[in-house]
């Protein structure tokens, strides 16, 4: 028993089968006779044109289809009541994959798909005719039967090599594109078409459905991630009942990039998506979204990529800090937290977000932030990387955030004055240099009282550090002479006693 139960297990598919162009069934009505009732598959060889002529359907399902794709009459060709059932069939059509690393391989078949996807998505746009619950059903099947596929790997995990710099890698592009982009336009319309009945939809656009849509973010293809964006985007405005679900999903692929892979093709597009949410975000603010600031926004700042996906995150926290001014404090210690240390570039784009957020808070959050904060920037003052000086000297063009120094110069000159010297004493970029002595003058005016005292206190430290370093390079020169002595009244002793 147990041989035959194996004997008739699943068995491989044969080369030549494999070759075949695949396709998975869709339910079809029996009343397929009448006009437009063309024969969808010719069982005849590849290269042969046959014409079908209408034959009797019977109730047993087709075998599966190994020939080419006949061409179905036009939706304006056949009376308005068969349009149901020619709608179906056209869906039946569009099962068929192809190998697209052969242009040559089924180019005709190829061909009559893309047309017939150029009709569906004409037909679903155009509203002429209410789609059939069937055939919604049916239609969801054939898009999830194209666009739901296993995702090549990258190039470094063919290579076990170290993955590249995501801004100079060469993107891969889906070789099927031709026909996909019409499935995701055929999608795209039947989410945003206004005769779609979200009840009726939600049915196949399920949390199953929105799972794979987000699995199909980590596509290379920077095309197919834009299409993705807009549609996930559109079913999250359209279905209410999925936005919780939606959120918590693209959570997890947040928390999977941070704190696991590192790798991820769809971040940037995620994020938007997400900043177009917060921007509907209504007041107060639910302790859900806080925490997803603080769990996922704020930790997505310490991958190595974050150059591909950082203006589509410092849209997303400053969103945050704009929708509720409280939040400023705890988004200004968060980038502190994981501010770079040699990575100059990222460094760059934290000073340019740093400002965006400054922009955005208010006196009282920034003077709970401010000493760590111009502690840090005091740092990148002093930066041999002339870009970084330059960028945080620059935060002085900002009148917003020159104000909020100005009312807290006492707390903040004492911190940054020594970096200001240093930068005018020492940095050899000139740039930064004069943009040093700008700011200096700017403190100069702003509170002559309270520069001469900064002056005075840096000056004083300055030569108590001056005679520490003296004390220990005497402390230092007293030893090397005693171990000299030492070592050399030692030598005179083992001379003696050798003689």
């Amino acid at each position: 028993m147990f041989k035959k139960i194996m004997k008739g297990g699943h068995r491989k598919p044969s080369k030549s089968e494999a070759n075949e162009p695949s396709s998975y069934g869709i339910g079809l009505p029996d009343n397929r006779s009448g006009p437009g009732s063309n024969v969808v598959v010719s069982h005849a060889s590849r290269g042969a044109l046959v014409n079908s002529s209408p034959s009797p359907v019977t109730a047993t399902p087709p075998p599966p289809p190994m020939g080419s794709v006949e061409v179905l009459p036009l939706f304006r060709d056949v009376p308005v009541s068969e349009r149901q059932t020619l709608f179906l069939r056209k869906l039946q059509n569009c099962c068929f994959l192809f190998d697209f690393t052969d242009t040559i391989k089924n180019a005709r078949d190829k061909e009559i798909k893309r047309q017939t996807l150029l009709e569906l998505v004409d037909f679903i746009q155009s509203g002429s005719s209410k789609v059939s619950e069937s055939c919604q059903e049916e239609m969801i099947k054939m898009i999830s039967v194209n666009i739901f596929r296993s995702l090549p790997p990258a190039s470094h995990e063919n290579t076990g090599q170290e993955p590249a710099d995501p801004e100079e890698e060469e993107p891969y592009l889906e070789p099927s594109w031709p026909h996909l982009q019409l499935v995701y336009e055929l999608l795209l319309r039947y989410v945003v078409s206004t005769d779609t009945d979200t009840k009726v939809a939600k049915r196949y656009i399920d949390h199953s459905f929105v799972l794979k849509l987000l699995d199909l973010f980590d596509s290379e293809d920077p095309r197919e991630r834009e299409y993705l964006k807009t549609i996930l985007h559109r079913i999250y405005g359209k279905f209410m009942v999925h936005r919780p679900f939606i959120r918590k999903a693209i959570n997890n692929i947040f928390y999977r990039f941070i704190y696991e892979t590192e790798r991820h093709s769809g971040i940037g597009e995620l994020l938007e998506i997400l900043g177009s949410i917060i921007n509907g975000f209504a007041l107060p603010m639910k302790e859900e979204h806080k925490l997803f600031l603080i769990r996922v926004l704020i930790p997505l700042h310490k991958p190595k990529p974050i150059i591909v996906y950082h203006q589509q995150l410092s849209y997303c926290i400053v969103q945050f800090v704009e929708k509720d001014y409280k939040l400023a404090d705890t988004v200004i210690r968060g980038l502190l937290k994981y501010w770079p240390v040699t990575n100059c570039a990222k460094e760059n784009l934290f000073l340019g977000e740093l400002e965006e957020v400054l922009e955005a808070t208010q006196p009282v959050e920034f003077q709970r932030c401010m000493v760590p904060l111009f502690q840090q920037i005091g740092r990148c003052l002093t930066s041999s990387h002339f870009q970084v000086a330059e960028r945080a000297l620059f935060l002085w063009n900002n009148e917003h955030i020159v104000g909020l120094i100005a009312q807290n110069r006492s707390v903040i000159l004492p911190i940054i004055y020594p970096a200001l010297e240093k930068n005018i004493q020492s940095h050899w970029n000139q740039a930064v240099h004069g943009l040093t002595t700008n700011i200096k003058k700017m403190f100069m005016e702003m509170d002559p009282e309270l520069f001469e005292e900064c002056q005075r206190q840096y000056e004083e430290k300055q030569l108590k550090s001056k005679e520490v370093e003296e004390q220990r390079q005497y402390k230092w020169k007293r030893l090397a002479e005693a171990a000299a002595e030492r070592d050399g009244g030692g030598g005179e002793e083992d001379h003696m006693i050798t003689s």
